[in-house]
């Protein structure tokens, strides 16, 4: 909604010299603010996860999460713009803090209780544009994997519904024609947040059940991360050239034995430093849209991989039916990595697609799925949703998970799940 800021008032007592500032104050407020426009939006979600099966370390079988996330934005005037955004959680499963306080670093462990989600300045002039604070940056332009998106950390407590988390960072963005630079300067790193040890999603093998598991404090790098992006839109193509030189927010591992009483197994997460060399490209045609994206991948750290991450695949879209394919590939120049936990990698020698319908205009359903290239690992998912009036919405989703147990989907074998959630938009 869009509305104008009506006349400030106040519950509380004040003399009579007060209230009458207060009230000049109601009455220059709305001329002050003449122009400034303000718009809200928001969600009341709750998701409910059943598993037919329990897994090594958590007999749970039914999960519930609940989500309130409020989103704002104040056009100050026509080129300065404040944007907002804030999150409230709860859960069944003790995979969300209890803590009621207002996270601002999304570094914890566990999902915090509240978090600001977005909290940015936007600012443009001719063809620039810069934002300063916690947001959302996006690169690439794969849908099924995006080796070049650098700034883009996930939630990943549940490996297959995530959700970006937002960065802090410094943007400018310069466009002119048919060309993009963008410029992105990130001062304090932002992790992906990986999954708890004592819960499903950690996938830890049945002999670790043997060993007290102990992770370590992360020591998070303090060097600021930088990325320089350009793309060029052209007469029936677009690609786009990326550098970035930071951090890996998905960790490697360093892990230890102890066999004293209790024997331990200590795990400690290492972000390793990082550079990427990339691209992008999209060439539409008659019949297919064709998108390729690769990115190559150095590092000085001990134990991280050098390695080649790419996708290829093609999009189609008749009436109301959108079809996507393709195929994620890796080759790695130097292998390192003993222990990690890396989703993109892991979807690597994997055929993906997904394939959506538009019933009408309430309702939808589609599937998506993943298929490791020696069969050895195989997800699928299939998604129905209806809107019913103008604010509620109801997914009812099945996913499936099999395949080999040293194969990344494998791992997760025992987690296929049934999902039911409800939301409420305001």
């Amino acid at each position: 909604m869009t509305f104008r800021f009506p006349p400030t008032c106040s519950p509380c007592r004040r003399s009579g010299a007060s209230a009458s500032r207060a009230a000049l104050l109601a009455a220059l407020l709305p001329g002050a603010l003449l122009g400034q426009a303000f718009t809200q939006r928001g969600f009341l979600e709750i998701r409910n996860f059943a598993y037919p099966q329990t897994a090594p370390g958590d007999s749970g079988r039914l999960v519930s999460e609940q989500l309130l996330r409020y989103e704002a934005s104040w056009r100050i005037r026509s080129s300065l713009q404040f944007n907002a955004g804030f999150d409230a959680r709860f859960d069944s499963h003790r995979q969300f803090e209890r803590a009621w306080r207002l996270d601002w670093a999304d570094r914890r462990r566990q999902r915090p209780a509240l978090s600001a989600r977005r909290l940015s300045l936007l600012a443009h002039k001719g063809g620039f544009t810069f934002e300063g604070g916690r947001q959302f940056i996006r690169w690439g332009k794969a849908d099924i994997l995006n080796p070049t998106d650098r700034f883009a950390p996930k939630d990943f407590l549940n490996v297959l519904t995530t959700d970006f988390l937002s960065v802090t960072a410094l943007r400018g963005t310069y466009e002119r024609g048919g060309d993009t630079l963008d410029l992105v300067v990130q001062p304090l790193f932002t992790p992906s947040r990986t999954p708890l040890l004592n819960q499903r999603w950690a996938a830890l093998p049945e002999e670790a059940a043997q060993f007290r598991l102990v992770e370590a404090p992360v020591q998070y790098p303090r060097r600021a991360a930088a990325g320089l992006r350009w793309n060029h839109l052209g007469d029936g193509y677009e690609f786009s050239l990326s550098f970035y030189d930071g951090y890996n927010h998905l960790p490697v591992y360093a892990a230890s034995v102890t066999l004293l009483p209790p024997p331990s197994i200590v795990f400690q997460r290492i972000h390793p430093q990082m550079r990427m060399y990339g691209g992008d490209v999209a060439l539409p045609t008659r019949w297919l849209t064709l998108k390729g994206e690769a990115a190559y991948f150095t590092s000085s750290t001990p134990l991280a991989d050098n390695y080649v991450l790419y996708v290829i695949q093609a999009e189609r879209q008749r009436g109301e039916w959108l079809f996507v394919g393709g195929y994620a590939g890796e080759s790695v120049t130097e292998r390192r990595v003993q222990i990690d936990f890396a989703p993109d990698r892991g979807l690597a020698k994997t055929f993906l697609g997904r394939t959506s319908y538009n019933i009408d205009t309430n309702r939808s359903i589609a599937v998506e799925g993943a298929v490791r290239q020696n069969g050895k690992g195989v997800y699928t998912k299939l998604e129905y949703t209806q809107a019913v009036g103008a604010h509620w919405r109801v997914t009812a989703a099945a996913n499936l998970l099999r395949g080999a147990r040293e194969d990344f989907l494998g791992q997760y074998r025992r987690n296929s799940n049934f999902l039911l959630a409800l939301r409420y938009s305001f």
